[in-house]
């Protein structure tokens, strides 16, 4: 038997005044996309924006249905549509911002599971890492320097 640690690296902004002028304006993306989230059921707002090495900023945000588990969460919709519109252009930089209208979501808002899964896919297939800054809708703003430093232990195509 053999322990090993795992360990992640992230920078911790205070607010997004903080933020580089590209991270602040992907950023203010995510926030308008999170406005326009259809959230009726849980009334927890995502929105996302991510950044191609085109210069393209492709935006999601959660799509609800009364059926459950038939929505989607931002980050999916994000990456997805990129991959549909701009097949083979890497992914840059990801931003999340999540708000609540039942309460004040004030710490940051990292992505779900299947998210991660679901967004590692697209990180190991350009073979380059992408930044994620992930916020609520207001204060500290978390920025990692890859997407997989978020999923240790990752399941990908090499186990199929």
């Amino acid at each position: 038997m053999k322990k090993i640690q795992i360990a992640t690296a992230a920078t911790l902004f205070n607010d997004v005044s903080e933020l580089s002028l590209e991270d602040k304006m992907l950023m203010d993306k995510a926030v308008k996309a999170r406005k326009k989230a259809y959230a009726p059921y849980s009334k927890f707002n995502v929105g996302a924006a991510l950044l191609l090495e085109n210069n393209e900023i492709v935006l999601g945000n959660n799509q609800e249905n009364a059926a459950y588990p038939s929505g989607m969460c931002a980050e999916r919709v994000a990456v997805w549509m990129a991959g549909a519109t701009f097949p083979g252009v890497k992914i840059l930089k990801l931003a999340i911002s999540a708000s609540s209208s039942i309460k004040k979501v004030d710490k940051p808002v990292g992505p779900c599971g299947a998210c991660r899964q679901s967004l590692s896919e697209y990180e190991i297939k350009q073979k380059q890492p992408f930044q994620v800054l992930f916020m609520g809708e207001v204060g500290e703003i978390v920025k990692t320097e890859s997407l997989l430093s978020l999923l240790p232990f990752s399941f990908d195509s090499s186990y199929l």
